[in-house]
């Protein structure tokens, strides 16, 4: 998928935008993934975050990537090829406690990946 330029975004995915019904209500469509991952991050789980709009989650534990620099430490994921317009929309998803950052993969590709803030 490219957006009007021609260029695809790649997300690394962890967590619940791997699943097809989050994918078909953000992005009005399903996203195939490749599999990838990234080494120098570990995945911990946080409760109970602020949603983005000022109201509690449904107090559901959230992954969220950490980094630790050690490279036996590794989270596996998917990367999806994202338009601009789609990864913006992940962007309004995320809450406060992530941030988006350009990510090395395992497998050499660069994407964006939500980490701890």
């Amino acid at each position: 998928m490219s957006d009007a330029s021609g260029t695809a975004e790649s997300l690394f995915t962890y967590g619940r935008l791997q699943r097809p019904d989050m994918q078909l209500d953000m992005f009005g469509r399903r996203v195939a993934g490749i599999d990838d991952a990234l080494a120098g991050y570990r995945l911990e789980w946080t409760d109970g975050v602020d949603d983005g709009l000022g109201q509690p989650s449904s107090g559901d534990a959230h992954p969220i990537l950490r980094r630790t620099d050690d490279p036996l430490d590794r989270v596996f994921g998917k990367v999806l090829l994202l338009t601009a317009d789609e990864l913006d929309a992940a962007d309004e998803y995320e809450v406060s406690l992530y941030r988006r950052a350009s990510v090395v993969l395992a497998s050499g590709r660069r994407a964006w990946a939500y980490v701890s803030a």
